[in-house]
């Protein structure tokens, strides 16, 4: 009998996380009904960078140059002592996994209301319901049944989705739904974050600042739109009573040497630093994402976007698996390759709060800093190198000298026509074999193409810009990056996901990865 469904998928909790889910599903054509307790954006910025990962995401989306115009480059970090003693830092190249730099300033609130206006243009595809709070889960072998409380009204509505994604939060009631443990530690020592709007420029002010202090380390960071944002830890006898007002809060900044003339204060807020995980990311056909999966410290700029990235995973394959085009071992993938990135990130972010705080030894400072010698990879630090999938649906070993796992850089190319754009809008959103001015479908076997056109494959030979092109899917390396890139890793050809990470390369076999 057939069987009723609301939407596609249900998101709980729209804010980065949930918007991001509900912003992929719906490029693809899936229904969502999304729940959001809280009737307006949450008016405090508490994530403060995106990097050029996330903004390829969003070119994916088709919403990067909208987001674009809210944000703002970030020119380099610094960890530095009061004293003027620069400890490290870390200067942005160029991105080279699309247009601009590695890592732009946000305001928050501002880029969350840009997510969510794109979100609105596909009309009933996404279907929000602001004030509602998820209060029940029921899942069987077919979907998921979401109760649901209006927060004005007290009335508990049903609706049924194939799939659910718990997007709601480190206080995750997802997460509570399915049973999944929280692990990990929280800090005793509370934070003050204190927004303010610029008045007047000041030297570096577009550097984000460590201010490393055994005492009083500070986060010291530009946000767009004309804020800045101070990040400073509450002394042992001090309590968030002894910040009440603003006079009582501006000794803190004044300490630092800004000024009235400086800033006008806007807002401050406090919370604690939390390194935490929960034990499962999925129970059947509910998953958790974002700050729901995993709460990270805030050293490493990373908590919002790894939840986003989580958002994106989830839900290119899962819309992939609705429609057909993949099967659902699909989704098995999901925590596999998320899980250990979430991880990097959150031992990432402790190792630079130690630096920070000046808890870390001059050992722990001299790995931080060091280049290793003799690598097939170029060496960048990383925090600004681009990702590499540690496990997952892969073929083959990831790994310095393999391109397995790793994503491809995104330089402006050419196809046949003389057309000339980023790459990916020149690939399209699907699964593409690469060849090094080669066919990539002359070197597989009969039974290894007809995995990749199972999977609605393309083939394209990347051509040098001194050649002709052959066939009308060729692509010219304009910009000679992605020949180079092939030939370090000796690939005569990979096979390309919709997220632009490497499944599989010929050194070690391009059939699909099972």
């Amino acid at each position: 009998m057939p069987q009723h469904f609301d939407a596609d998928v249900a998101i709980v909790g729209y804010g980065p996380t949930g918007v991001t889910a509900a912003l992929t599903l719906a490029r693809h054509g899936v229904s969502v009904l999304a729940f959001e307790r809280d009737e307006a954006i949450y008016p405090r910025a508490r994530a403060v960078t995106v990097n050029d990962w996330t903004m390829r995401i969003f070119q994916s989306l088709g919403i990067d140059r909208r987001i674009a115009a809210v944000i703002e480059p970030q020119r380099a970090l610094r960890w530095t002592t009061y004293d003027g003693t620069e400890i490290m830092r870390v200067e942005h190249p160029p991105s080279t996994l699309g247009a601009g730099t590695r890592f732009y300033n946000i305001y928050q609130p501002t880029m969350e209301a840009e997510l969510r206006a794109c979100a609105a243009e596909y009309g009933g595809l996404v279907d929000v319901r602001y004030g509602a709070e998820a209060v029940g889960l029921e899942q069987d072998a077919d979907g998921v049944t979401v109760t649901a409380a209006d927060a004005a009204t007290g009335e508990r509505r049903a609706f049924r989705a194939r799939y659910a994604i718990g997007a709601d939060g480190g206080g995750s009631a997802v997460r509570g739904m399915i049973g999944a443990r929280l692990l990990g530690d929280t800090l005793d020592v509370r934070w003050i974050v204190i927004d303010c709007r610029v008045k007047r420029w000041w030297p570096d002010r577009d550097v984000l600042t460590f201010w490393s202090d055994r005492r009083r380390p500070v986060v010291d960071i530009a946000l767009s739109a004309g804020n800045h944002r101070w990040e400073i830890p509450l002394g042992p006898d001090e309590t968030e009573a002894d910040f009440a007002t603003e006079a009582d809060v501006w000794p803190l900044l004044e300490a630092m040497g800004v000024t009235t003339d400086d800033v006008a204060i806007h807002q401050w807020a406090f919370y604690r630093h939390h390194t935490r995980m929960a034990e499962t990311w999925r129970s059947g056909r509910v998953f958790l994402a974002g700050d729901a999966a995993h709460l990270m410290p805030p050293w490493a700029g990373a908590g919002m976007q790894t939840g986003m990235r989580d958002a994106h995973d989830l839900g290119w394959k899962m819309a992939r698996v609705l429609s057909g085009g993949l099967d659902g071992s699909w989704l098995d993938t999901y925590e596999a390759e998320r899980r250990p990135n979430a991880a990097f990130f959150t031992d990432l972010a402790v190792r630079l709060g130690r630096v920070i705080k000046q808890e870390a030894t001059p050992a722990e400072i001299e790995e931080l800093n060091r280049v290793p010698e003799n690598t097939v990879t170029p060496f960048e630090p990383p925090l600004i190198a681009p990702p590499v999938l540690a496990a997952g649906r892969l073929r083959g070993p990831v790994g310095d000298a393999s391109a397995v796992g790793r994503m491809i850089p995104q330089p402006v190319a050419g196809d046949a026509t003389g057309r000339m754009a980023r790459l990916d809008d020149l690939l399209g959103d699907g699964f593409v074999l690469l060849g090094a001015d080669t066919d990539p479908a002359g070197l597989l076997a009969p039974e290894e193409k007809a995995g990749w056109d199972a999977l609605g494959a393309r083939y394209v030979a990347v051509r040098p810009r001194t050649a002709y092109t052959r066939s009308a899917d060729d692509l010219v390396d304009l910009d000679d990056v992605l020949l180079p890139w092939l030939a370090r890793y000796r690939a005569r050809a990979v096979a390309v996901r919709p997220d632009r990470f490497v499944a599989a390369a010929d050194p070690s076999g391009l059939a699909v990865p099972a």
